[in-house]
Protein backbone atom coordinates (compact mmCIF):
# COMPACT_ATOMS: atom_id res chain seq x y z
CA UNK A 1 0.00 0.00 0.00
CA UNK A 2 1.56 3.28 -1.19
CA UNK A 3 0.78 6.46 0.72
CA UNK A 4 1.25 9.66 -0.55
CA UNK A 5 0.78 12.79 1.60
CA UNK A 6 0.58 16.32 -0.38
CA UNK A 7 0.49 20.27 0.75
CA UNK A 8 -1.43 21.74 -2.36
CA UNK A 9 -0.70 25.37 -1.93
CA UNK A 10 -2.60 26.61 -4.57
CA UNK A 11 -5.45 24.71 -3.40
CA UNK A 12 -4.70 25.62 0.11
CA UNK A 13 -5.24 21.97 1.30
CA UNK A 14 -3.37 18.56 2.02
CA UNK A 15 -4.39 15.76 0.38
CA UNK A 16 -3.84 12.26 1.23
CA UNK A 17 -3.56 9.38 -1.49
CA UNK A 18 -3.45 5.72 -0.80
CA UNK A 19 -2.78 3.72 -3.43
CA UNK A 20 -3.20 6.59 -5.94
CA UNK A 21 -6.83 7.47 -5.09
CA UNK A 22 -7.64 10.10 -2.80
CA UNK A 23 -8.81 9.51 0.43
CA UNK A 24 -8.90 12.36 2.67
CA UNK A 25 -8.35 15.84 2.81
CA UNK A 26 -7.26 19.09 5.44
CA UNK A 27 -8.88 22.38 3.49
CA UNK A 28 -7.21 25.52 5.40
CA UNK A 29 -6.81 29.22 5.27
CA UNK A 30 -4.04 31.73 6.52
CA UNK A 31 -4.73 34.67 7.73
CA UNK A 32 -1.78 36.81 9.44
CA UNK A 33 -0.06 34.55 12.13
CA UNK A 34 -2.30 31.93 11.96
CA UNK A 35 -3.51 28.72 10.08
CA UNK A 36 -7.37 27.90 10.07
CA UNK A 37 -7.57 24.42 9.42
CA UNK A 38 -11.67 24.51 8.23
CA UNK A 39 -12.55 21.58 6.83
CA UNK A 40 -11.53 18.03 6.79
CA UNK A 41 -12.68 15.28 4.80
CA UNK A 42 -12.61 11.17 4.23
CA UNK A 43 -14.23 9.55 1.31
CA UNK A 44 -17.02 7.59 2.97
CA UNK A 45 -15.15 3.87 1.55
CA UNK A 46 -12.09 4.73 3.13
CA UNK A 47 -13.58 6.24 6.60
CA UNK A 48 -12.35 4.90 10.09
CA UNK A 49 -8.74 3.68 8.82
CA UNK A 50 -7.24 6.57 10.67
CA UNK A 51 -6.25 8.13 7.75
CA UNK A 52 -7.98 11.69 8.74
CA UNK A 53 -5.66 11.32 12.07
CA UNK A 54 -2.59 10.57 9.81
CA UNK A 55 -3.41 13.30 7.49
CA UNK A 56 -4.08 16.11 9.85
CA UNK A 57 -0.41 14.74 11.83
CA UNK A 58 0.97 15.66 8.74
CA UNK A 59 -0.72 19.05 8.38
CA UNK A 60 0.60 20.07 11.87
CA UNK A 61 3.99 18.55 11.11
CA UNK A 62 4.33 20.19 7.78
CA UNK A 63 3.14 23.62 9.48
CA UNK A 64 5.23 23.30 12.28
CA UNK A 65 8.77 22.55 10.38
CA UNK A 66 8.16 25.28 7.58
CA UNK A 67 6.01 28.27 9.47
CA UNK A 68 5.99 29.82 11.71
CA UNK A 69 2.10 29.91 12.19
CA UNK A 70 0.10 28.65 14.87
CA UNK A 71 -3.26 26.52 14.56
CA UNK A 72 -6.54 28.34 14.61
CA UNK A 73 -8.65 24.00 14.50
CA UNK A 74 -12.32 25.82 13.22
CA UNK A 75 -12.92 21.97 11.88
CA UNK A 76 -14.04 19.85 14.66
CA UNK A 77 -12.28 17.49 13.97
CA UNK A 78 -8.75 18.81 14.17
CA UNK A 79 -9.94 20.74 17.43
CA UNK A 80 -10.50 17.24 18.68
CA UNK A 81 -6.90 15.98 17.08
CA UNK A 82 -5.90 18.79 19.51
CA UNK A 83 -7.52 17.45 22.27
CA UNK A 84 -6.23 13.79 21.82
CA UNK A 85 -2.83 14.72 21.28
CA UNK A 86 -2.22 17.82 24.50
CA UNK A 87 1.99 17.49 23.49
CA UNK A 88 1.12 19.54 20.15
CA UNK A 89 -0.94 22.12 22.09
CA UNK A 90 2.10 24.85 22.18
CA UNK A 91 0.97 25.26 18.38
CA UNK A 92 -2.45 26.32 19.16
CA UNK A 93 -3.04 30.06 18.05
CA UNK A 94 -4.32 31.83 21.30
Amino acid sequence: MATDFIHEKDAARYVMNVDGALVAVADYRTNGSSISFNHTYTQPAHRGKGYAADLVKFAVDDVEANSSLRVLPMCWYVAEWFDRNPERAELLSR
